[in-house]
């Protein structure tokens, strides 16, 4: 059983709250740094490794500084998460470009910067050739279609829209090589949030052995193995951490196995996890505004699926804490929802809480990856502050709330000048 704990108590919350009301999203530096740290000390027997964390999980420019001062690099899939992580720092190889459906600006960017590019389709070899040329590194994502499962979040992998597939595998490699591209990577992403460890040491064992089959028959060698991302976390008490030192163990004989003898060392192995490194050290705090005994009681919070949409959208389970009540008998059943006219804005269905109260402080944990970022304005809602908790126990703001005027703001109201 994994304990659920708030790095600040009740007290300290409310202070926060009386300089940035509710709702904010709050991340915890030093818990980040110890994490970054523990999961490169268990791959160090890997030359050159690196995690390139996911944006999209957490693109804020305070967080990313962070991660670059722990010495990793970051996973863009857009334009705007290239030019936000050039500005936090990130140089080169550095930053890889993973998209889909990629247009000719990113790729122009993404050449521009030095990135790798991680091309998703054989027909973008044709868009980045005639957007940026070709680069001397290139990786393909690669969909293992039926000889692999997915899982509920990313689906079937034949059924889905990412990676080019096992009989376009090595022409992929070869066309490219006849183009002149000198060094090589391969990348797969098959699951999210998993946390079945030797679903991983499975990747690794499919990825080395197509790279041995790359060099069979296409002369191609890989010099870089990128694993995705995909590791799960505890969202639940009860859930099984993903056993990190084993699948680095199993990687490791499997690397001597494989990788070795077909004269394909020294291979550079990276992960793009997102969620793994920031998801557990971030959290959602509310404000109960109501509780309404219907049908069943509900406690109503000052935030919604504009703040947090994993349980609404996947039906995830995130946990709850009530600040100054955990030691409270949680003898009473609530469904916990924001204020969207959308029936399933509810944060928990059916969960055993302590008694609450209009005015109580409410935290839901692990919010710091996919929490923020998977944010709307849908009903007009504004997107809510991020905070950092320093590790020398001091907050600060890192990204206003939004405002009135921000939701305006691209709008045009009838006698309005027009811009263009």
């Amino acid at each position: 059983m994994i304990e659920k704990r708030v790095p600040l108590s009740g007290e300290q919350l409310e202070e926060i709250a009386k300089i940035y009301p509710t709702p904010f999203h709050l991340y915890d530096e030093k818990a980040i740094r110890e994490n970054a740290r523990a999961f490169y000390k268990i791959f160090s027997w890997i030359k050159g490794f690196k995690n390139h964390f996911a944006v999209k999980a957490c693109p804020n420019p305070a967080i990313l500084t962070i991660l670059l001062d722990e010495k990793m690099g970051v996973d863009c899939s857009s334009l705007p998460e290239l030019l936000l992580s050039d500005k936090v720092g990130f140089r080169g190889e550095e930053i890889v470009l993973t998209s889909n459906d990629t247009p000719p600006e990113e790729f122009a960017a993404a050449a521009r910067l030095g990135a790798v590019i991680n091309l998703d389709d054989l027909a973008h070899i044709e868009t980045l050739e005639r957007s940026a040329g070709i680069p001397e590194t290139i990786s393909f994502r690669y969909n293992p279609g039926e000889a692999r499962t997915g899982n509920v979040l990313i689906g079937l992998p034949q059924e889905a829209k990412y990676g080019i597939t096992r009989d376009q595998v090595v022409e992929a490699y070869r066309v490219m090589k006849d183009k002149g591209v000198k060094h090589f990577g391969l990348h797969t992403m098959v699951a999210s949030n998993e946390l079945e460890s030797s679903y991983f040491v499975e990747t690794a064992r499919m990825l080395f052995e197509l790279a041995a089959k790359i060099k069979r028959e296409s002369g191609v060698c890989i010099e870089l193995i990128n694993m995705g991302g995909g590791i799960g976390i505890p969202y639940r008490p009860d859930d099984q951490a993903v056993d990190l030192k084993y699948i680095s163990e199993e990687m490791e004989k499997l690397y001597n196995e494989i990788i070795v003898p077909e004269n394909l060392h020294p291979l550079r192995i990276v992960f793009e996890c997102g969620r793994l490194i920031t998801g557990p050290y971030g959290y959602l705090v509310s404000r109960v505004r109501h509780v309404a005994s219907k049908y069943k009681m509900y406690v109503g919070l000052d935030s919604c699926m504009a703040n947090l949409m994993r349980p609404g959208l996947y039906g995830a389970y995130h946990h709850i804490t009530v600040p100054g009540k955990e030691e409270l008998p949680h003898d009473q059943v609530y469904d916990v929802t924001g204020s969207l006219c959308e029936n399933n804005d509810k944060f928990a269905i059916d969960r055993k809480l302590p008694l609450i109260e209009a005015g109580d402080l409410v935290v839901i944990h692990d919010t710091g990856a996919h929490g923020y970022s998977m944010g709307f304005n849908y009903n007009g809602k504004l997107r809510s502050a991020e905070l950092l908790l320093r590790e020398d126990g001091s907050v600060q703001l890192i990204r206003r709330a939004e405002t009135i005027d921000d939701y305006f703001a691209t709008m045009r109201f009838p006698g309005s000048p027009v811009k263009v």
